[in-house]
């Protein structure tokens, strides 16, 4: 029983050849760079959703810890600030929105549901819940 199972194992390995990746490889191609900058963006998501995090505890905590955020709120290099991560945020909503054809492949009457019109739901689903939403905030201001 001293021979091995496969006899032409070895338990060294042969340096096996791997090209060479700049770390900028994604600049080569548009689509890449759209690619990339989106995921950047994806910490700018997760502010958002903690920036309302902090409004509703604030809220919760009553009207002088609610004000004092909205004091906050209301300065100049944090307005600045949230004018940016708007930014960065319609930049990750329009990407990926854009992308919903490639993820959902919806077939009527056999023949595939083309790219565009799903696409044009899918900004009209979120123009029409937009536009709810600025309706219940500021219509009842």
């Amino acid at each position: 029983m001293g021979q091995a199972l496969n006899p032409d194992h070895t338990p060294y390995h042969p340096k096996w050849y791997r090209r060479r990746i700049p770390i900028f490889w994604w600049l080569s191609k548009r689509g890449y760079v759209k690619f990339i900058t989106r995921e950047l963006t994806s910490p700018f998501v997760v502010y958002a959703v903690l920036l309302l995090l902090v409004q509703v505890g604030a809220l919760a905590r009553g009207q002088p810890a609610y004000q004092r955020v909205e004091d906050w709120l209301g300065r100049g290099p944090v307005v600045a600030w949230h004018a940016f991560v708007l930014a960065a945020l319609v930049f990750h909503s329009v990407t990926w929105l854009n992308l919903a054809p490639s993820a959902l492949v919806l077939r009527l009457r056999g023949a595939r549901v083309p790219d565009g019109v799903i696409r044009a739901a899918h900004f009209g689903a979120w123009a029409a819940c937009s536009a709810m939403l600025g309706w219940l905030l500021l219509g009842r201001v």
